[in-house]
């Protein structure tokens, strides 16, 4: 149902009752069940706990939290037709809100709009009454009315009755005579005709006609806010001539104020500058073939993947220390965005993107430090559409925002990445709407990223301004469009993670983007059931799938002792060649390049030369040059010649003129050597020591065990204990589901059929509303056992094992042992009661 057909609906239920609602109670009983699910829908804070009866959600409904909440949802139009009747009379008919939306001239765009801002104010119970009869809700009229402290957003000021309360009486007859009005004693009547006065378009004209230029200059400045100026004790003649005619009232000694009703003629009664019905655009900025975005997006993607792969690589064997406050140190984020060749902040995007997916965690251990969790070994055997989509799921769900890592939080702490401080709980819905404008265009349309956040500020002006607390002055910074709020802020980071992600590619949303999307599309909040999730990822990595490449099993190897591997390299092949060689370069294709240092790499950890020979000219699409082949022959020639042990350490060799050699070396003074036999040293340094020194003097030294065979040294994958990934923070109660809010909707009906039950007239004094009905137990049991034999239903007031008490209705259907069986109305279901546990009970008028 759209939204002026639940405008319609609603002022036909509430406008065509015998009598109108007094209270927005009263109007909430008027709704149908459709109408009050889609209320407790918008408004999910009003279900905890759920209410017991339509009073209680009244009085919830108008609380200052859930209105300032249900405030902050509003668009812009919307929340302009709020502000307007903030400073309309209460209660104020339809054809006076349309006139302070389109002014004297109309506006045909704001009158087409304006039915569906009145439906969405009174579908979420901001609003109540009939067209003839409009009434904001009090909580809300004091947060958006204007007052000195907080001034509204439309710019006007206090009324003439508002801003004249206690005006002496021989001041008001210095105004009425100024003014041209007849003088009276009485202040009621003084305001009524100085503000009729300012309300009459013929009268207010030849009034101005007569003002000085420099006077109308100053109504100029004042007209459009904030209407408040300062004067000195003997003001400029202009000044005076306003002051002296009512035209600015003073409120202080030094301060003045346009009052509102002339502030709306100079306006030509319109209560804001500039109305905005009609949501800004959001157009393709630039265009291209479907093809070229989905190719560019898969090429992110699979970079996406490399990128967050090579991340966990580097802290395969334990990643940097947790940091005593929680997070990655600046110096340890500094040297991951060295290894990742990127700047920091990319980085850090990347270390949180692997940390929400669950791939990374700390280890909980006494000195504590960032690891892969086991997580991240059951990820690397998906496919890659598959560890594509588990990324861009948890992206999307996450509230940590990595944008503001090296950001400030409010005692002047900088926001470490991996740190306690990120979460923001509006990311997630921002990450989806902002995916949603793009879905809306065409098929490789990309939009003017101003674009996005012009629509996105239209949509949630307060939410933009961070209005939590003073909606009132947040909406008019909002109007301003400041560009540094956090909500626009999470949009730039969106477009810009999602092009690194490859949910985007040059702007605009791929199709496996698009189908990821797939689940609550156009909501902005994801709200689709879990089926439905599923299904889009899984439609999701479908198409994302023929686009990646399929990886090789070969490279191409050259003469100046490198390789090149023109594609993503099967797994088994790419992680042979991170050990026997180093990456020089990365791209399209990767550069590998041989050196003696990864040579013998290669040998440490347990691969003989011929072993490596047969590799190469196994996955080897060009023959196996001849220096390289060289290079790992010389490079095994000499590994193992030396030997290293536990002395503390000790180098051997079967060549005592080597170990000559050894000694003579001045680089050598640092490991303690002496010679202990022709064929073995003695070292003071370790082995570990040793073997790094023997290394940097070009020597090729094997480790060996106190058996005296050679240790293989192979990297050590360090795992944290099993983690869960960081569950998102929510913003606020949960949307309920159909079957909570049906199961609200039959609590809250019956609570509220039992607390407004007719009950016949007793001689005793009947309780007053909200109070448990008084009987005593002989009463109790005849009228509960007069109920059982006649069928009816019956009033009671009951109080459980707890303490607490309610009212209910039951039919009795049995009376035996203390105890009452009962169909409970309010409850809607057969239950049993001890008679000593009620309170009393009344007979109702009609049964239901």
């Amino acid at each position: 149902m759209g939204t002026g057909e639940r405008n319609q609906e609603a002022h036909v239920s509430e406008g065509s009752a015998a009598t109108p609602p007094r209270t927005l109670a009263e109007a909430l009983r008027t709704r149908g069940d459709a109408s009050l699910a889609a209320l407790l829908r918008a408004r999910p804070d009003l279900l905890s706990p759920v209410p017991n009866d339509l009073s209680q959600l009244a009085t919830r409904a108008a609380t200052r939290a859930s209105v300032v909440r249900a405030l902050e949802r509003l668009d812009r139009f919307t929340l302009q037709t709020a502000e307007a009747l903030a400073v309309a009379p209460d209660p104020a008919p339809y054809e006076a809100l349309r006139a302070l939306m389109t002014g004297d001239d109309g506006d045909p765009a704001v009158e087409a709009a304006l039915p569906g801002a009145v439906g969405t104010l009174r579908d979420q119970a901001l609003l109540w009454g009939a067209d003839d009869r409009l009434r904001l809700v009090r909580t809300a009229r004091e947060l958006l009315a204007p007052s000195p402290a907080h001034p509204s957003p439309t710019g006007l000021g206090p009324t003439v009755a508002e801003a004249t309360a206690g005006m002496s009486p021989g001041r008001w007859q210095e105004t009425l005579a100024a003014a041209g009005l007849p003088p009276t004693h009485d202040p009621v009547s003084a305001v009524t005709a100085l503000a009729a006065l300012f309300s009459d378009r013929t009268r207010m004209s030849a009034l101005l006609d007569t003002a000085p230029p420099e006077a109308l200059m100053v109504l100029e400045r004042l007209v459009w806010g904030p209407p408040y100026g300062e004067v000195t004790p003997d003001p400029a003649p202009p000044v005076r001539w306003l002051r002296d005619r009512g035209l600015l009232l003073p409120t202080s000694l030094r301060t003045v104020v346009l009052p509102r009703e002339a502030a709306l003629h100079l306006r030509a009664g319109r209560a804001h500058r500039v109305p905005e019905p009609v949501p800004p655009a959001v157009v393709p900025a630039h265009a291209y073939s479907p093809q070229v975005v989905d190719s560019t997006a898969a090429g992110q993607a699979y970079t996406a993947l490399a990128t967050v792969e090579e991340l966990l690589k580097d802290w395969n064997e334990g990643g940097p220390a947790v940091l005593r406050s929680g997070g990655l140190s600046v110096r340890d984020l500094k040297r991951t965005a060295t290894a990742l060749d990127m700047p920091e902040h990319t980085a850090a995007f990347w270390v949180e993107l692997a940390y929400g997916a669950g791939l990374l965690a700390s280890d909980g251990e006494a000195s504590e430090r960032y690891a892969a969790t086991p997580a991240y070994d059951e990820w690397l055997e998906l496919p890659p559409q598959d560890q594509w989509t588990r990324l861009a799921t948890a992206w999307l769900h996450a509230t940590r925002t990595a944008g503001l890592v090296g950001s400030q939080d409010a005692k002047g702490r900088i926001l470490a990445a991996l740190g306690p401080d990120l979460d923001r709980s509006a990311a997630p819905e921002v990450r989806r709407r902002v995916l949603a404008l793009l879905a809306d265009l065409p098929e490789g349309a990309a939009p003017a990223p101003e674009q996005v956040l012009a629509r996105l500020r239209w949509e949630r002006p307060l939410r933009g301004a961070g209005a939590a607390s003073a909606p009132a002055s947040a909406s008019a910074s909002a109007s301003a469009g400041t560009p540094g709020d956090l909500r626009s802020r999470i949009a730039l980071w969106t477009l810009t993670e999602a092009e690194l992600l490859g949910v985007t590619g040059r702007g605009a949303l791929s199709s496996h983007g698009r189908a990821l999307l797939a689940a609550g599309h156009g909501t902005g909040t994801g709200t689709g059931t879990g089926t439905e999730e599923a299904a889009a990822v899984a439609r999701a990595a479908a198409l994302l799938a023929p686009l990646i490449p399929e990886p090789l099993d070969h490279v191409l190897l050259q003469a100046d002792l490198t390789a090149v591997a023109p594609g993503p390299l099967r797994r088994p092949l790419a992680d042979t060649l991170d050990v026997l060689a180093d990456v020089e370069s990365k791209g399209g294709a990767t550069v590998y390049r041989f050196t003696p240092a990864s040579v013998r790499r290669a040998l440490d950890a347990g691969r003989a030369a011929s072993d490596l020979h047969a590799f190469l000219a196994e996955h080897s699409r060009t023959p196996v040059p001849q220096p390289l082949s060289y290079l790992i022959d010389d490079v095994a020639r000499k590994h193992g010649h030396l030997r290293v042990g536990v002395a503390s350490a000790y180098v051997r060799c079967d060549d005592d003129a080597m170990l000559g050699e050894i000694l003579a070396d001045k680089r050598s003074q640092g490991l303690g050597l002496r010679r202990l036999a022709p064929t073995v040293l003695a070292a003071q340094a370790d082995p570990a020591a040793l073997l790094e020194g023997l290394r940097g003097m070009g020597f090729a030294p094997a480790a060996e065990s106190a058996a005296g065979d050679v240790l293989i040294t192979r990297a050590h994958a360090y795992r944290t204990p099993p983690r869960t990934a960081p569950a998102p923070v929510p913003e606020g109660p949960p949307t309920p589901d159909d079957t909570l809010l049906g199961a609200a909707l039959r609590a809250i009906r019956a609570g509220d059929m039992a607390s407004t039950a007719v009950r016949k007239e007793a001689p005793a004094a009947a309780p007053s509303p909200g109070e448990l009905p008084r009987t005593t137990s002989a009463e109790t049991l005849a009228t509960v056992q007069a109920a059982a034999l006649t069928g009816s239903a019956v009033w009671i007031g009951y109080v459980n094992a707890d303490g607490a008490a309610s009212q209910r209705v039951i039919a009795p259907v049995r009376v035996e042992g203390g105890f009452v069986t009962a169909y409970d109305h309010t409850a809607d279901e057969v239950r049993t009661y001890p008679l000593h546990r009620i309170t009393g009970v009344a007979e109702l008028a009609d049964s239901p």
